[in-house]
């Protein structure tokens, strides 16, 4: 995977806001560069004004947010970045190099929260089913059994454990080999979390690994389950994405709503309409809070109402 571009950000305080999220929260090479650059917009933007950090005030932000608008960013976009400026101004606050903070009373433009787009368990075994064909075709070329074998355990893989596709991608070897039903997986933030792994996954592990071994024994010694020719020695996840929408083609879906973070959304959907607490979810998702997985409740609710009217006595009156 290409490393994210870093800037070089000039304002010092600036600088030891970044290493202190660093540091304290262990935050990603790629949240680093995020709010590095949303940092340098800001600090910019001051310059422009003859103004700095430590001289902005409550109206210097208000018109940075106003800037951001004429510029044409959505309100997600707008979102994050006062996010991370709010937390920089705390930052300084808290550290006694400033005795105020102009961010406390801003609060952040209105953005409503779309539901995600989720696949129905019939799609998902229709994806499942297409994937399937062509793995034993003796007919077919070598290369479309191999990816065959490949697409098929990428998908059984993702709709067991809910993974990132990042995290997906860059399973190790070893993780076909663990006599474990559940995998270890280091999320954003380098937390851990336990995933299960399903019989039919550990299947498809199995084909893949041994078509690969034959028809491509080169790639055979490497780290990855899903070794490739490319910078990181690993399949890159827009090869699957791509993979991913023409097999939604082949079987009758619509390419523009199937991708590896929509079977991730299913995984996590199919789990709560079965039942599933919400916190147990969380933690099959690596989602540090649980605010972020209550974009799911829709899910809860429709299973509320079913019970209610599957259950309660006064409901068939």
């Amino acid at each position: 995977m290409r490393e994210p571009d870093f800037i070089v950000l000039s304002d010092p305080l600036g600088r030891l806001f970044l290493d202190m999220i660093a540091a304290e929260r262990g935050a990603a090479r790629n949240t680093l560069a995020a709010y590095e650059r949303d940092l340098a917009d800001y600090c910019d933007f001051l310059d422009s004004r003859s103004e700095a950090p430590m001289s902005a005030t409550t109206a210097s932000i208000r018109a940075w947010l106003d800037d951001l608008s004429a510029r044409g960013f959505a309100a997600t976009s707008t979102a994050r970045r006062l996010s991370c400026v709010r937390q920089f101004h705390r930052f300084l606050y808290v550290e006694g190099h400033r005795p105020e903070d102009p961010g406390a009373v801003i609060d952040g433009p209105r953005r409503g929260r779309p539901l995600p787009k989720v696949l129905s368990m019939a799609d998902v075994d229709k994806l499942l089913t297409v994937a399937r064909e062509g793995i034993e075709d003796a007919k077919r070329p070598a290369s479309q059994r191999l990816q065959a074998a490949r697409l098929t355990c990428l998908l059984e893989i993702l709709y067991a454990t809910g993974l990132r596709v990042s995290e997906l991608v860059s399973l190790p070897r070893s993780a076909a080999r663990t006599k474990e039903p559940l995998l270890t997986i280091k999320g954003k933030g380098g937390r851990e979390r336990l995933v299960p792994l399903s019989e039919p996954a550990r299947a498809a592990m199995g084909v893949w690994l041994t078509l690969l071994g034959e028809l491509r024994p080169g790639l055979s010694n490497t780290p990855w389950l899903f070794p490739a020719d490319s910078e990181s020695g690993h399949l890159p996840r827009q090869v699957f994405a791509r993979e991913l929408k023409a097999l939604a083609g082949a079987a009758g879906l619509r390419a523009d709503l199937v991708s590896p973070h929509v079977l991730r959304h299913a995984f996590a959907s199919h789990l709560l309409q079965n039942g599933a607490d919400l916190r147990v979810v969380q933690e099959l998702l690596g989602h540090a809070d649980v605010s972020t997985t209550q974009i799911y409740t829709h899910v809860l609710d429709e299973r509320t109402r079913a019970m209610v009217r599957d259950l309660h006595p006064l409901s068939r009156r």
